[in-house]
């Protein structure tokens, strides 16, 4: 059964975000072994300045870094990343599950992003859209993502 992994920084405070979270994870076990990993964020001064923002963007790729499985396919949910379909989504972790590989990464970073390190570890970044969404709720929208991915990969009427 293919691993995935969901790095985050930051916990969900809102108990219908917690709900909707649980909820894809029970409909996610059927088909990966799902593994949520919260990290803490760094804290910053309220007008943090480039320097301090890029310090804390460093220790948090270290605390990432940790909890990486070995040898998995790491996607990185940046700006800058490509934005996919979800049938395109859904064909991709098919293929990394067919060439051998047993687990996939996605990280999701702070609300300043991730450093270039993590960027560059990266197999693939990807964009959720152009607009701005609160990192906690892309949780769940990445969440959901994944089960329309796998629900696709099935042939089931979920994804119409």
């Amino acid at each position: 059964m293919l691993g995935v992994t969901i790095i985050c920084l930051g916990k969900l405070k809102e108990k219908y975000l917690r709900d909707a979270s649980d909820e894809y994870s029970k409909r996610l076990s059927a088909f990966c072994k799902l593994n949520i990993v919260e990290l803490t964020p760094e804290k910053l001064s309220d007008n943090p300045s480039q320097k301090e923002i890029e310090n804390a963007l460093q220790t948090e790729a270290k605390k990432i870094t940790e909890k990486i499985p070995k040898g998995a396919y790491i996607y990185s949910l940046c700006i800058e990343g490509k934005q996919v379909s979800s049938e395109e989504l859904s064909a991709e972790i098919e293929n990394v599950g067919v060439a051998g590989t047993s687990s996939i990464v996605f990280i999701i970073g702070s609300s300043f992003g991730l450093s270039d390190e993590i960027k560059r570890m990266s197999n693939k970044k990807l964009s959720m859209s152009k607009m701005t969404f609160p990192h906690q709720l892309a949780r769940i929208m990445l969440l959901e993502q994944i089960y329309r991915a796998v629900q696709i990969s099935a042939g089931t009427k979920y994804h119409k």
